[in-house]
């Protein structure tokens, strides 16, 4: 049984819960007094709402407005994505933002938050239920896991942050300061480490959290410090495991089919139901086919296209090709395939665009960019399509693929031999049973094998919201934004319809602001630089 089927479970408690905070501050679910109840919880079942509970925190809707894991529609604060219209996440990747934004700017920090207090009050009531200590570590563990999952998106997008542990009162959320970024990263490992010491590596409901999860987001929170001394004792940990594999299929791996395959180390659960435990990916970011118009929120970019590779390894720049709209993708890397819908390209039996084939398959109306739409996490089938708000498909969050390139790139930054750097980046070339492309030669010198693995990065995890974090942790390396910004973004007639930071990158967006509505609760929280 998925743990998704079990979400609604969980849905009362939560309403109980939320009840008893005060929702107008950024801990707006701490009540004036530890929230305390006659009769719950009583037993292990009450315990297992409260983690089921605590796991549909993950779970995100409305994707233009938030962007915790929201699949590649974060991708649009990069050069891989637009995302049209005027939102924060648009103005993130167009260097537009103000410290005045809602969205995802207030987004990432209340449900952050939301999960840390569920985390807490789950940890603060698991002595009241009698349980064996082997099974009261497990539930603590994983509540812990997913507290260090909330800090850890928390510092990547604010820096530090303020460190909550236990219940406060409402006046303590008022005058509580920022911890420092080291500190904030710090709790998020301890997390890690605590889940890592607890875990099985088998959950015992698919969808929750394992030891390989925690050793695998720890991993993560290294690389995004740029520590790759830990990063690769952690990538060797999760290999070490001997649980996890790439999966033969590419274009499998994002669909409904081979969810929790075994390639996916932690991923969120969705399930297609009238009780909202689905997305609105389909609906806010999927192609319009027939009659059915679709929001295409995020399209790629030429930029991204460009930057795919011919089978051979030759440099790409798609758009100053020769291309046989017959056979758009032919002599392409396969995973541009699987990744965007492009110009002569089918897409659940209709031809795309329809501005060239009249009845084919069309972005929204409203979207300046015709020429190019995004397939990745897409149904095969028109008769497949979930209705409004019930998309299925899970959000992979980590996937072995990132800890075998994570591990190359460790390699390469310690001083390592640069050909087993290499000899990683060659797997996710051609082991796939449909992604075979030409290996990289040995030899490369150190920077070129750097260049290499940040490409590899960029077109593998393609649309998925890595990239982000990805370029901003490789500027401070290197000063890498500097060298790609600015980035015209052009319509299907070659039309500017945006510069992605046209005066080059802003140092300041290395960080979000901190949301206004939290600096006027909180007198002690101070705002990040530049903002």
């Amino acid at each position: 049984m998925k743990l998704k089927k079990i979400f609604i479970r969980s849905l009362l408690v939560i309403l109980i819960i939320s009840l008893n905070g005060c929702a107008d501050e950024f801990l707006g679910f701490f009540p004036e007094d530890k929230i305390t109840s006659e009769n719950f919880p009583e037993n292990e079942a009450d315990i297992e709402l409260l983690l089921n509970g605590l796991y549909g925190q993950l779970r995100e809707d409305i994707l233009i407005t938030q962007g915790l894991f929201a699949f590649g529609i974060l991708d649009g604060a990069t050069p891989n994505a637009y995302n049209w219209g005027n939102t924060p996440l648009a103005q993130i990747g167009n260097g537009q933002l103000s410290a005045t934004a809602g969205g995802i700017v207030e987004f990432r920090w209340t449900r952050s938050y939301e999960i840390i207090f569920r985390a807490n009050y789950l940890l603060s009531v698991l002595d009241e239920v009698e349980l064996k200590e082997e099974v009261k570590l497990m539930y603590a563990a994983e509540a812990r896991f997913l507290r260090g999952l909330a800090y850890a998106t928390l510092v990547e997008s604010y820096g530090g942050v303020p460190i909550i542990l236990n219940a406060i009162s409402t006046e303590e959320a008022r005058t509580i300061a920022r911890s420092t970024a080291d500190e904030t990263w710090n709790q998020a490992i301890a997390d890690y480490d605590f889940a890592i010491a607890n875990l099985d590596v088998d959950a015992p409901l698919v969808g929750r959290a394992t030891k390989g999860a925690a050793m695998a987001m720890k991993m993560r929170a290294y690389l995004y410090q740029n520590k790759f001394n830990e990063v690769l004792n952690l990538a060797d940990s999760v290999i070490t495991l001997g649980k996890y594999s790439l999966f033969p299929s590419y274009e499998g791996l994002f669909q409904l089919a081979h969810e929790n395959n075994q390639e996916v180390i932690f991923d969120v659960q969705y399930m297609r139901g009238e009780n909202s435990q689905g997305t609105r990916l389909d609906q806010f970011t999927g192609t319009g086919t027939g009659s059915w118009t679709r929001g295409t929120r995020y399209v790629p970019t030429e930029d991204l296209v460009n930057a795919y590779e011919r089978i051979d390894g030759s440099p790409g720049k798609y758009f100053e090709s020769e291309i046989d709209l017959d056979n758009p993708y032919d002599g392409w890397d396969p995973r541009l395939k699987f990744t965007v819908v492009v110009p002569g390209s089918y897409y659940l039996g209709y031809r795309f665009p329809s501005y060239l084939y009249p009845g084919g398959a069309y972005n929204h109306p409203a979207n300046r960019i015709k020429h190019l739409s995004t397939r990745k996490y897409r149904v095969d089938k028109e008769e497949d399509l979930p209705p409004a708000d019930q998309s299925d498909l899970n959000n992979i969050v980590i996937r072995y693929a990132d800890v075998i390139l994570s591990k190359a790139e460790a390699i390469i930054e310690t001083g390592g031999n640069v050909d087993e750097a290499v000899a990683l980046i060659n797997r996710i070339r051609t082991e796939r049973d449909d992604v075979k492309m030409t290996p990289l030669p040995n030899g490369l010198s150190r920077e070129e094998a750097r260049a290499k693995l940040r490409h590899e990065r960029r077109i593998e995890f393609a649309l998925e919201g890595l990239y982000w974090m990805d370029i901003k942790r490789w500027h401070k390396l290197d000063g890498f934004l500097d060298d790609i910004y600015p980035v015209e973004v052009r319509d299907h007639n070659g039309n500017i319809v945006e510069t992605k930071f046209p005066d080059g990158y802003k140092e300041q967006f290395n960080l979000l602001p901190i949301p206004n509505s939290e600096l006027s609760l909180n007198e002690n929280l101070e705002q990040n630089p530049g903002w």
